[in-house]
C-alpha cells in the first residue's frame, strides 16, 4: 500500500522569515531539516511527503523545491505566489508550474487581518489562475473565520481543487463544534473539494495525554461527510512536536482506522493524496 504524508513542513530560521515563528512556540522554535524527519518517516513505513508552505514568500517556496530535488521521498511541494496580486501570480506561476514538484499553492489565510481576505474580488481572479494550470489550493480554513468561505470559493471557482487543512481545526466547545460540523459538511456538498486528517493532536484537550479516543470523533465526521475518496493523512511535523511526535500522530490516527476497509485505509493514507495532487506514484 501506497503511503504519503500529505502535510508537513520544513524550516531554516537562517535562511527563512516566518513572521508567525516565535520563541513563544518553545520546542518548534528552531529549525527542523529532512534529515530529522527521515528516520521517522521509515519507522513508520511512510513512503512520500508533501512539503507544505510555512511563508507567504518565494523563499520558502524556493527552499521547499530545493528540499524535493535532494530527496527522493519527497513527493511534492505546495508552494506560494501572491494570489491577492493576479499579475504577478500569473508571472510566477509561469516559472514555478515547469517544476514537476510543484502541485499548488497555499497561503496563510489565517494571519491576514481580515477574515474575508480569500473572498476578495483579486484573490477570486488569482484562484481562477489556479484552476487554469489545474493547480491545487491547500486551504487554511480555521474555524470559525474561514471554513465558512470554502463552498462560496467552490462557486465562484468551480474548477478549482481545493483541500481543506487540518478539518479547519475542530473547536473544543460542543456549541462551537456543532457549527464546525454545519460549516464541513457544507463545504464537502462541493466535489472538488477534499480535506486533510492532520493536525487533530493540536486541537485535543490534554496535550500530552491524547489518544486516538480524542481525535476518532473528528475523523468519523469527516469521512461520513466527504468519505475516504477525499480525505488524506497528514502528520503536521514538526508542528505536532507541539502534541506528541511523528510516531504517535501515525499510531494514533492508524488507530482511528482500524474499522475501516483495506480499501478506505489505501485512500485515506495515500491514494487519495496520489490522485488529488497527481502524483503519479
Amino acid at each position: 500500500m501506497l503511503t504519503v504524508d500529505t502535510h508537513q513542513h520544513f524550516w531554516n530560521l537562517s535562511e527563512v522569515a516566518y513572521s508567525w515563528l516565535v520563541p513563544e512556540y518553545g520546542p518548534i522554535y528552531r529549525t527542523f531539516t529532512p534529515s530529522e524527519l527521515a528516520p521517522q518517516l521509515a519507522a513508520a513505513g511512510v513512503d512520500k511527503t508533501v512539503i507544505v508552505q510555512s511563508a507567504n514568500s518565494y523563499a520558502d517556496t524556493d527552499s521547499m523545491l530545493a528540499i524535493a530535488e535532494a530527496h527522493d521521498w519527497v513527493a511534492a511541494v505546495v508552494g506560494w505566489v501572491p494570489i491577492h496580486d493576479p499579475a504577478e501570480a500569473a508571472r510566477k506561476l509561469e516559472d514555478y508550474a515547469a517544476n514537476p514538484y510543484f502541485v499548488g499553492i497555499r497561503h496563510l489565510i489565517h494571519d491576514e487581518p481580515n477574515p474575508d481576505w480569500v473572498l476578495q474580488k483579486q484573490v477570486i481572479e488569482g484562484l481562477q489562475l489556479l484552476a487554469e494550470r489545474d493547480l491545487a489550493f491547500d486551504v487554511v480554513a480555521v474555524f470559525p473565520n474561514h471554513l465558512k468561505h470554502v463552498p462560496t470559493l467552490a462557486e465562484k471557482v468551480p474548477a478549482l481543487k481545493m483541500v481543506i487543512d487540518h478539518l479547519a481545526k475542530p473547536p473544543l466547545g460542543e456549541q462551537d463544534r456543532a457549527t464546525w460540523r454545519e460549516q464541513l459538511a457544507a463545504a464537502a456538498e462541493s466535489p472538488n473539494v477534499y480535506a486533510k486528517v492532520s493536525g487533530l493532536n493540536t486541537v485535543t484537550p490534554d496535550f500530552e495525554n491524547w489518544t486516538a479516543d480524542d481525535i476518532k470523533p473528528l475523523i468519523d465526521f469527516a469521512l461520513e461527510t466527504f468519505g475516504a475518496d477525499r480525505l488524506m493523512f497528514g502528520s503536521d511535523w514538526p508542528v505536532a512536536v507541539l502534541a506528541g511526535d511523528y510516531a504517535k500522530v501515525w499510531a494514533e490516527t492508524n488507530k482511528c482506522l482500524a474499522q475501516l476497509s483495506a480499501e478506505e485505509r489505501a485512500a485515506i493514507l495515500g491514494g487519495t493524496a496520489n490522485a488529488f495532487y497527481q502524483l503519479g506514484l
